[in-house]
């Protein structure tokens, strides 16, 4: 099973010629599972809090829970570095491959490593190295990933099959917080936060075999050439990274508000049970309801920037939320009920997804095929790392310092104003040949 052996797929097909199925499938398959598994840690954070980081105030450990949640995004960039460049250099099936390795070792030890009652300092520990794992495999998958959707699109069809990527990150939320649901309702609270929040990690270990099954039988889109790079230094036509780096700035802005909007509606969760007090069966369906969002959403954005425009579909969904996540947040402070709780989360999520297919094609398709697994990936883990990574840890202290239910708000609407102005400056890329 080597590269070398792998016979490309042409990048640049006819609207006749149909991608199969399970081509999409395997991108989709290996895409969800990593995001499921990383979701999942955020979905339990009360319970691995308690697991793992105990402490006299509920409050301060779970600060101590989504504090490592955000530790497994400090290698996110390093992982986008090293898995995009090997992306790039090699192939992105090999790269999605090792992926799936890496976010193995790093589930395995979330399922197994005993709680801080049972081995003390070791726990948390092993916690920390398993969340530093899956944050290296996941800034190299997503950049991979995405350029590979793109890749294999027909002419006029990019978008759509680049929204797969977001949409099954959606599937991964549906998903996690399905499962969430599920154990809520059939196990007792004292079961459930003793062992229960460790069965969705053990599914996604049982889950594994069947993502790495269905890469291998991927097709490589990075022409022969290619893989050896020594013979296509880098030139004017064929520029290297440094020279993209004003680009792949303003994409990590641009990610900015997408990030910070997903990782706040994924705390919505934890903001039912902690702040809304509402029972762990009725916060779990607030995720739900956010992956059916992100999943359907997604792939009307995919298709409406076929049809609109890339830039277009970057703005107003996020225009939309820049205005309206704060009445979202007062009403739901106003009338704390479960309806409110779905609103709100439904809103952010789908706004979120609509606009964040757009910009998940548009900086791929702007970017040189020399460097595009890597810019896209280093975009991505950069601005997801220092963002998403601190998301939920600046929402869980505001609310905690400011004793306002509606505080998450103020930091989703900052954080999107700066994005809009970014995405002001990405020029429309639809019909751009993937050539260059």
């Amino acid at each position: 099973m080597t590269m070398h052996k792998a016979v490309p797929l042409r990048t640049d097909m006819s609207g006749t010629e149909r991608v199969p199925v399970r081509v999409v499938a395997a991108t989709v398959a290996g895409n969800a599972l990593e995001f499921f598994d990383f979701i999942a840690y955020n979905f339990f954070a009360v319970y691995i809090g308690k697991a793992f980081f105990p402490a006299s105030n509920p409050m301060t450990s779970l600060l101590l829970s989504v504090g490592v949640f955000g530790v497994g995004f400090l290698f996110r960039p390093l992982g986008g570095v090293l898995i995009g460049a090997y992306a790039d250099r090699a192939g992105r099936k090999p790269a999605m491959l090792l992926t799936i390795v890496l976010i193995t070792v790093g589930t395995l030890g979330l399922a197994l490593t005993p709680s801080y009652a049972t081995i003390g300092i070791a726990a948390p520990i092993i916690v920390v190295v398993c969340r530093l794992v899956q944050g290296l495999a996941l800034g190299g998958e997503v950049g991979p990933a995405s350029v590979f959707l793109i890749e294999i699109a027909p002419p006029g069809r990019r978008g759509f099959y680049s929204s797969w990527q977001l949409a099954s990150q959606g599937l991964a939320a549906l998903a996690a917080s399905g499962l969430g649901m599920v154990l809520s309702l059939i196990l007792a609270p004292a079961d459930l936060e003793a062992w229960g929040w460790r069965l969705p990690f053990a599914l996604c270990l049982a889950l594994v075999p069947v993502a790495v099954f269905l890469r291998r039988a991927m097709p490589e889109t990075l022409p022969h050439e290619a893989h050896r790079p020594a013979e296509r230094p880098a030139t004017r036509e064929r520029p290297g990274l440094w020279a993209q780096t004003r680009f792949i700035l303003l994409a990590i802005v641009v990610i900015l508000g997408g990030t910070v909007s997903t990782y706040a509606a994924n705390y919505m969760t934890t903001y039912g049970i902690m702040t809304l007090h509402f029972a762990p069966s009725t916060a779990f369906a607030a995720t739900v309801i956010g992956g059916v969002a992100t999943f359907a959403l997604s792939l009307v954005g995919g298709w409406l920037a076929d049809r609109y425009g890339r830039r277009a579909v970057m703005l107003l969904p996020r225009l939309v939320l820049t205005v309206a996540t704060w009445p979202l947040f007062l009403l739901l402070d106003a009338h704390p009920s479960p309806f409110m709780l779905y609103a709100t989360t439904a809103a952010m999520t789908g706004l979120t997804a609509l606009s964040g297919v757009a910009s998940f094609v548009a900086i791929p398709e702007l970017l040189p095929r020399s460097i595009r697994a890597t810019g896209v990936a280093v975009g991505y883990a950069v601005g997801v790392s220092i963002f998403g990574g601190s998301t939920q840890f600046v929402i869980t202290w505001l609310l905690g310092a400011t004793g306002n239910p509606t505080s998450p708000a103020w930091y989703v609407t900052a954080t999107s104003l700066i994005s809009l102005a970014a995405m002001l400056a990405v020029p429309e890329s639809r019909g751009r040949r993937l050539d260059a």
